[in-house]
Parts: structure tokens; sequence; C-alpha cells
């Protein structure tokens, strides 16, 4: 029998998070930061949080009832070696593919790794900043919706019950029922720009009809958390705290490789942020940095947003200009992009350790034409082939990456381990699929 599905036990979970700042070989770049800009950090980022994105410890245990909680909402996640894909695309059998299955999340994606932690801790500190233990505040922005829904989902699981959510208006105006898993689950969903903030209204005032993005809808969370107290404010990419939680996925992987006594020569996922491609690929590049492995890592991007094809240099993570600048690869922070279906990866920058590895040589990127047939073509061949959910559209640039190294190798006759994350399901994006596949 084909061994298909590679899983771990319970007890496999991974009692911690890896951090790989304190392997680096040079240190990372600080933020910087004015007074006032430290100060709403501060005031927002929930505290342990903001503890976490500084350290310098390589190992950040996880605590026993967030352990409970990942256990709670399916983790340890299957990896599957992807023998639909590999003869559908005639592979010889020296060519070998593997994909992770975050899609298996209640909310439908990874983001939830993330979500759980921050929600988690704000809780556990919520008395210090005048919040009950059942109550509280919290507000976001989301950009594809997946983020939206874990948030959603997580506070609900943690009695949270006041959730506000910005989402860039050109994708909140289709995705009406990933709107209604969020307000489902008791969130308030507002479409950013919003006459809510001084951010959005800013913008409103500049262009009435502008399609919204994640830059401002970023600053419209952050002010609005920051003029409310009690609130905190999570968020679910770039920062290094959240690729912390998010490598949750790469240990788990790197176990199931051992499992195999193999490791991928080639890891590929989609990048906006960098959130989910960072969680998969972190653990496995200190095998890179300690020269014990040679793998490349390549970054899947749309062509309408190359954040990793910018400028090296300092730049806001918001449109507004309310966070600390950081060093990151970036198209600059009031860019305005042409929307695309896959949404949660049009972003105006990458994660800063992403960035600097980038800068590094270590990792790779490449973008999907903007018109996105060919994008979701991968997408639906692997959900066909492989017997399992539609992927998310930004799922499917993972795929279409993985697919073309898997094809590139067989050109070259060079045997290749291709691993690659799906990072969420599609069920609530198939109205996209419709209109690239022209299934209507």
């Amino acid at each position: 029998m084909k061994v298909r599905r590679i899983d771990l036990r319970q007890s496999d979970l991974p009692l911690y998070w890896y951090n790989i700042v304190p392997s680096l070989p040079t240190p990372l770049p600080q933020m910087i930061a004015t007074q006032k800009q430290q100060e709403l950090l501060q005031k927002v980022i929930v505290p342990e949080c903001l503890k976490q994105e500084m350290s310098n410890d390589s190992l950040i245990s996880i605590p026993d009832e967030l352990l409970d909680l990942y256990i709670q909402i399916g983790r340890p996640r299957p990896l599957f070696r992807a023998y639909g894909l590999e003869e559908t695309l005639d592979l010889p059998s020296n060519i070998h593919l593997y994909y992770k299955a975050e899609f298996l999340s209640p909310p439908g994606s990874h983001k939830l790794n993330t979500a759980l932690p921050q929600i988690y801790f704000a809780k556990k500190c919520g008395l210090s900043r005048g919040v009950t233990a059942t109550g509280g505040r919290i507000t976001t922005e989301t950009g594809a919706g997946q983020w939206g829904s874990a948030v959603a989902f997580a506070a609900r699981l943690l009695n949270i019950p006041d959730i506000t959510i910005y989402w860039p208006k050109n994708i909140y105006d289709w995705k009406h029922e990933r709107k209604i898993f969020m307000e489902f689950y008791g969130a308030k969903v507002i479409s950013s720009p919003s006459a809510n903030t001084s951010a959005g209204k800013s913008v409103l005032e500049e262009d009435p009809d502008h399609p919204g993005d994640l830059g401002v809808a970023i600053s419209e969370g952050l002010e609005d958390a920051a003029s409310h107290k009690g609130s905190f404010y999570v968020l679910g990419s770039v920062l290094n705290h959240v690729l912390l939680h998010q490598t949750i996925i790469g240990l788990e992987t790197l176990a199931q490789f051992n499992i195999l006594g193999e490791l991928p020569d080639i890891m590929v996922s989609c990048l906006g942020g960098g959130s989910n491609f960072g969680g998969f690929v972190l653990p496995f590049v200190q095998t890179v940095l300690k020269n014990e492995k040679k793998i490349r890592f390549v970054a899947v991007q749309s062509s309408s947003a190359p954040n990793l094809q910018g400028e090296y240099r300092y730049d806001n993570a918001d449109h507004a200009g309310l966070t600390p600048q950081m060093k990151m690869y970036t198209l600059g922070h009031k860019t305005k992009f042409k929307p695309i279906k896959a949404g949660g990866i049009i972003y105006h920058a990458a994660a800063p350790i992403i960035s600097y590895l980038r800068n590094l040589g270590i990792i790779e990127t490449y973008s999907a034409p903007s018109n996105e047939r060919e994008v979701f073509e991968a997408g639906r061949v692997f959900a066909q082939v492989e017997g399992q959910m539609p992927p998310a559209p930004e799922s499917a640039y993972s795929i279409w990456g993985a697919i073309k190294e898997a094809l590139d190798a067989k050109k070259k006759r060079e045997p290749k381990v291709i691993a690659f994350n799906v990072s969420g399901h599609g069920f609530l994006d198939l109205a996209a699929y419709a209109e690239k596949l022209e299934l209507r």
C-alpha cells in the first residue's frame, strides 16, 4: 500500500515555537519608531506578543492550555504525498511531491495558528488592561478573509465577544459567504476604507472610489483599537511573533519528513506578508544556515504585488504610517494595487525576517500572471486529482509554483523532493473559480 498520508500522534505535537532570529548570521535590523509609534504599540499590541517580538530565545514554550486548544482544532495536521498530481504531471519516480494540509483548520486556513495565541494572551492579561476576563475588545484587519475568520473563530472559542474587523472594500463586496462566516462567530465586519477612522476618512477624501487594501485596513484597525480603552489589536502576518506562532507548521512538517527519512530539496508556498511561507520554511532554514542541507525556498507571488522584488529599505507596515518603520522588501506603503481574487497576497511589503533571508539569497521568488487563470487551473487540477477540497486562491499560487518546479525538474531530469503548503481551502471562494475558469 502506498503511504499517502504521514500523520503525527497527539503526543508528537511541538511543545515550542521556533524563533530563527538568534540563529541569523547577523542581527535582524531593528524597528525605527517615533515616541508616538512606540506608545501606540505599547497601548494596543498584546504585551506577551511584544515580548515574543523582541525575544532572543530560540525556543519559546507553548502554554499547556494552548497546546490543548491546538489539539482541539486538529493539530498535528497531516502531510500528504501527492501521488495523484505526480501521475497527472507524468513525473518520473525520482520526483516526489508532498503537501501540508493546513486547509483542514476549522475556519479554513493556517491563520488560526496565531489567532489562538494572540487572543489567548490578550485574555490572560485582560484584567491589567481594564478588561474583564470574559470580555474585552479585539480589532484587526483581514485581506482574503481567512485571517478575519480565524480571529472571529478563536475569539468566540475563548469567549471574547467584541470583535471588529476591517476588510478591503474590493474583497468585502464579493466575498459574501466569508463575511457571513465572520458574523456567524460574532464579529463586526467593516468595509475599508471607512468613515469610522481618520485614516479611512483621509483615503476616501483623496479617492472616494478607493478599492481598499491591507495597508489601509491595518491603519483603521490600529486607530480603532487606540481610540477604545481596553482594546487589543491583533495582526495576521509580517511581524516576528506572528511568524513565530506559525512555525508549528514547519516543525510538524520537519518531524514528518524525519519519519520519511528524507528532507525536501525545494519548499514552495505563496507569499503576501509572509506568515504561511515563514511558518512552513523557517524550521528548515536552520539546516541551510548550518550547511547541513541545501534547500531552495521559493516564494510565489502575484505580479500585481511582487513585494519581494521591491526595494530592501525601511518602510511602514500600514498606509497611514502609524506603525514603526521596518526594514523590508517593499513596493511603498502608499502604493495602490489592482485588485485580484487572491486578495490575501496583495500587500506592499514582506515580513522583516523573510526580507532579511531574501537579501541573503536564501529565499527565491517569482510571480504568477495577474490574470490568475493559470493559478486557478492549477488549483482545480490539484483538487480533482488529489481528491481534496478546492484550495484557497492564495494556496493555488503555492500549487502553481510546485507544479512549475516539478515540471522543471522533469525537463532537467533531476531527482527532487518538493514540498508545498496548501494554507487554506476555497469553499467560500468558489465564485472566484467560477469567474476565472468560466464555469458559468
